[in-house]
């Protein structure tokens, strides 16, 4: 047996440069990771499968559409008989949340199908499958924190200080595509040259670095607006954010013990909203 962490990417910035010929959008965005996470096991054979589990199974849909697998064929195709085998994946990440987790899960699988044929971390047929399986997936490879640039091919790997955060999701599935569809286009905004270190100068730096998706995504689902309103009114909260397309939104704390009190608040008054306190970085 065979296991991976799937961590939670988070778009702690995002600018959205404009749209290429291919329809794909050209993006500018610093991502850092969670201590919340997936985790992906696989059981080497001959027979490839799939079982999900975890509290958000019922939201993954049908084990065919999984990125999991996606990722096995994508690899496959690179790599002549690749072996794989049955898969076991407990999904602890909202779906369709903003926060990668189909995209962390895939790339789970890839560094689990290098494990079991002897590939090389660096093997750019790793990468080269992570590309074919969506623009999230080469970020979510190393699941370090980077600048991702591209269609999200393009990573700057920076070093972030640990941040406590308080993610919450309210329940509601976006589809990348149909934020895409609301956005109103390029608005400019402050490329990112030097990321700082220092919590302080970090929350200057985001302060000056949005999300150009947000509105986009408030047009879809309106509560999205009520999230962020919620987090900037928790005890404690430096800066709220929203993650990736949404819906799952991010508030910064100075202080763990602050974000698992805001967590626990929230879960008080919010009913069927999803709260996870949380490190980030």
């Amino acid at each position: 047996m065979l296991t991976e962490i799937a961590p939670a990417k988070i778009n702690l910035t995002l600018r959205v440069l404009g749209r290429r010929a291919d329809g794909y959008h050209e993006l500018e965005s610093l991502v850092a990771f969670a201590d919340l996470a997936d985790t992906l096991t696989l059981r080497p054979g001959d027979t490839l499968g799939l079982d999900v589990s975890g509290p958000f199974a019922a939201a993954s849909g049908g084990v065919s559409d999984n990125l999991v697998l996606k990722a096995v064929a994508a690899l496959s195709q690179r790599v002549s008989g690749l072996r794989a085998g049955h898969f076991e994946l407990e999904k602890n990440i909202p779906v369709a949340a903003g926060i990668g987790g189909g995209s962390a899960d895939a790339a789970a699988a890839l560094r689990l199908l290098a494990r079991a044929n002897g590939i090389a971390p660096d093997d750019a047929r790793l990468m080269e499958a992570a590309r074919a399986v969506g623009a999230d997936v080469p970020v979510c490879l190393a699941s370090k924190s980077c600048v991702m640039r591209g269609v999200g091919e393009q990573l700057s790997p920076v070093d972030l200080t640990a941040m406590p955060a308080l993610l919450v999701n309210p329940g509601v599935a976006l589809s990348t595509r149909d934020v895409f569809a609301k956005f109103a286009g390029p608005q400019g905004g402050v490329p990112i040259t030097e990321v700082p270190r220092t919590p302080e100068a970090m929350l200057a730096f985001l302060a000056q670095h949005g999300n150009d998706l947000a509105q986009a995504a408030i047009a879809c689902a309106p509560v999205v607006e009520a999230v962020l309103a919620q987090l900037r009114d928790s005890p404690g909260s430096l800066l709220a954010r929203m993650s990736g397309s949404g819906a799952t939104c991010f508030a910064l704390f100075a202080s763990v013990d602050e974000a698992a009190a805001a967590a626990h608040l929230l879960h008080a008054e919010r009913h069927g909203w999803w709260a996870w306190a949380a490190t980030i970085g």
